[in-house]
């Protein structure tokens, strides 16, 4: 039987696509093990889905001061030695990497025992992580066509993003009734990325009275982030986090407030979702996500909000403008001839491992 290890993590961003790809793997001849980091959040998402994980260390790869900048590249170099035991062990055929900083001493300790490794870029310029990958990689998948530019010559693969399949088969009957809400008003969802976002948050509850006039309020607002005050409150509900019952909730929105991050963003895309865009900004990131959602802006599929620009007036007029005119948003979407990335990419696995 075929062997394949997956890894990637730090964020939800960086396993979901691998989770997307399992059931192809497996309908492909696939035995799938994922090496992450021990606390991870990766962990928990990957033992879910019933795959043996195995942990390394691994240090954070950070662009700012931190005392620990000197300690973790001695944790990187111990998670290479035991990436590369994993791989004496494991004997995979080929690696899929998604990125974030656990997958650098994966992807590297592949190369040095000469088996196939493929990484996936979402983001329209690579990220750190993939920029130190990318030398031990044999192939590189990327989202948008813009990214080739930034890969060796010939490495390069457009794919897409994979997404999960379940997304796209949600039910609004038991969204509205898991909410408690009804048809009488439209449905705004709002999501911060797998950590919640405290702006986006802040900017919808300054809102919330005058929303509520006109849209029922989904809001995943991240661990840590409820509101106790705003518990019980007609027509929102707010959640830490949302797993099994996030393709209804897809199914039920009317538009979606989103972070700019790709594979979020390729989620609404697939799902043809009128949406708004507040990328990070650039003082909180490199702004790939600005990148991110002006691309979709260019293609007519996203409404965007820089934060700088965000105020109680701006979003709640956002909001009202995407709503009027979500047709054409929805239009651009179903027009855009969206890749089926995970054959693509299954059928690169194949050609790389072979």
């Amino acid at each position: 039987m075929k062997k394949i290890i997956l890894t990637g993590g730090g964020t939800a961003g960086h396993v979901t696509p691998n989770i997307a790809l399992i059931p192809a793997l497996k309908e492909a001849g696939y035995e799938v093990e994922y090496i992450g980091s021990y606390k991870g959040m990766e962990r928990e998402l990957i033992e879910r889905q019933g795959i043996p994980y195995h942990g390394i260390n691994s240090g954070k790869l950070r662009r700012y001061f931190d005392w620990k900048n000197f300690t973790d590249p001695f944790r990187v170099l111990q998670g290479y030695f035991q990436a590369k035991k994993l791989m004496r062990r494991l004997k995979p055929d080929v690696v899929f990497s998604k990125g974030g900083f656990v997958s650098v001493p994966v992807v590297m300790a592949a190369s040095s025992k000469h088996i196939p490794a493929i990484i996936h870029e979402s983001d329209m310029t690579p990220g750190l992580a993939n920029r130190l990958a990318v030398k031990g990689a044999t192939k590189v998948c990327c989202n948008f066509p813009e990214t080739v530019k930034y890969l060796p010559e010939g490495k390069a693969v457009l794919t897409g993003s994979p997404i999960r399949q379940e997304l796209l088969h949600g039910s609004k009957d038991l969204a509205l009734k898991f909410t408690g809400f009804n048809e009488d008003k439209p449905i705004l969802l709002i999501i911060g990325g797998s950590l919640g976002s405290v702006f986006i948050n802040n900017a919808i509850r300054a809102s919330l009275d005058e929303l509520l006039k006109t849209f029922q309020i989904i809001h995943l607002c991240g661990k840590g982030n409820l509101d106790d005050s705003l518990q019980g409150k007609t027509g929102y509900v707010q959640y830490e986090y949302i797993s099994e019952e996030l393709p209804d909730l897809f199914a039920a929105a009317d538009l979606i407030i989103s972070r700019a991050g790709a594979n979020a963003i390729c989620e609404l895309l697939a799902l043809h979702k009128p949406n708004i865009l507040i990328p990070l900004s650039r003082n909180a990131s490199r702004g790939d996500q600005i990148l991110n959602a002006n691309s979709f802006k260019k293609q007519g599929f996203s409404f965007v909000i820089e934060e700088e620009e965000v105020t109680a007036d701006s979003l709640f007029a956002a909001i009202h403008e995407v709503h009027k005119n979500r047709a054409s948003y929805i239009k651009a979407m179903e027009e855009s001839g969206q890749m089926d990335s995970i054959k693509t990419i299954v059928d690169l696995i194949e050609k790389v491992s072979k």
